[in-house]
């Protein structure tokens, strides 16, 4: 998501053709999540377009299409895993990992079905699942079946912490609606990888986001000395300040982490001047 409209002409320069809205997206952020991927394989061409428009350290977290991981449960899905693939292989390195996101009746019986799945993907890429089963979490059994299946290839286990945002009652329409779609999901901050990746949804008060977070400044430190090189997406009911907050978590961090890069300016959103 790099166009959201409540960011135009706030954040990003509006209007602004189609070839330059994620150039000026990535002027804020060096990665997105890819959740457009998720309900239909982009066109070659625009994907192309994509890589113009960011540098070769740009980082896109990629979903998986709807039709393999949710529709066909990962089974019989070599046709659409082909075109997928060939569509996205003008992004070359700026495919940071491949983001199989699975439903949340995924239970962990389904393991078998995702290490099968997981054995046949071409190692050209890296790849991160995200689950939505409670109980991959809660029971320790669980926990150990899906980290090995995900350690066979290398996979990193995307964790979704949806606490913070789930530690009271809604109280706008946007809380409202992500009350009912997001899952509620327990806390887990263990990496299996060197690139681990995190999402984590805080409230509309932003006092409640940057507390909800806390955690993470400090895991994500930890990952940078421990050598690893995390991805963390900053996420609100409304996202309408989500670039603003990314930053500003990533400010803290590197508060502790002083050898990580700073962020790029953004792009200025008034018009040039002659003076």
């Amino acid at each position: 998501m790099w166009a959201h409209r409540s960011w135009q002409g706030r954040l990003l320069a509006h209007p602004l053709p189609a070839r330059e809205r994620l150039r000026h997206y990535a002027a804020w952020c060096t990665a997105v999540e890819g959740n457009t991927t998720f309900y239909a394989t982009p066109a070659r061409d625009a994907v192309a377009s994509w890589a113009e428009q960011t540098g070769p350290d740009f980082r896109f977290v990629l979903k998986l299409p709807k039709v393999i991981t949710h529709e066909r449960r990962l089974g019989d899905v070599d046709e659409q895993l082909r075109v997928f693939l060939d569509a996205i292989e003008p992004l070359g390195p700026r495919a940071h990992a491949l983001w199989i996101q699975v439903p949340g009746s995924f239970a962990p019986t389904d393991v078998p079905v995702l290490a099968r799945f997981l054995s046949r993907l071409p190692r050209s890429h890296r790849y991160a699942v995200e689950v939505r089963h409670p109980a991959f979490v809660d029971d320790p059994r669980s926990t150990r079946l899906l980290e090995a299946a995900l350690a066979t290839v290398g996979a990193e286990w995307i964790p979704f912490d949806t606490t913070t945002f789930f530690s009271a009652p809604p109280s706008s329409d946007a809380e409202r609606d992500a009350w009912t779609k997001k899952p509620r999901m327990p806390l887990r901050s263990v990496a299996l990888t060197d690139r681990p990746i995190v999402r984590y949804l805080g409230r509309d008060d932003t006092a409640q986001t940057v507390e909800g977070w806390r955690h993470w400044v400090g895991v994500t430190t930890e990952w940078l000395r421990e050598g690893r090189s995390p991805t963390v997406f900053v996420h609100t009911p409304d996202n309408a300040d989500a670039p603003v907050l990314a930053r500003r978590f990533h400010d803290e961090v590197r508060a502790l982490a002083p050898e990580l890069e700073p962020l790029p300016a953004p792009i200025s959103i008034e018009p040039p001047t002659l003076f």
